[in-house]
């Protein structure tokens, strides 16, 4: 059977080990951490991306409106023109005949 000595070196081996490991897997919590942050800045660069690309579409999506109310203009004026020649076109045909 083994002394008193012996059990209590044997117990401190065995804290020094859980200290020792504790230790380890504080060191990989802080690796973890860091790599988190590093990810966290990655994304956040990539959403600062996304906003800019945002802001271009929104800035197309503007000029195809104006560009779209300017056809709608022209193509009102191009059928009040034609419909106008139309009237014209009819009119004389009645009157001739």
């Amino acid at each position: 059977m083994a002394t008193l000595e012996e059990r209590v070196a044997y117990l401190e081996g065995k804290v020094e080990e859980f200290v020792g490991l504790r230790e380890t897997i504080a060191q990989f919590e802080q690796r973890v951490d860091h790599r988190f942050e590093a990810i966290d800045r990655r994304f956040e660069a990539i959403d600062r991306r996304f906003e800019a690309i945002d802001r271009r579409f929104e800035a197309v999506d503007r000029r195809l409106d104006v560009l779209d109310d300017k056809l709608s203009r022209h193509f009102q004026w191009l059928l009040g023109l034609e419909i106008t020649t139309l009237v014209a076109v009819i009119g004389a045909l009645l009157a001739k005949g």
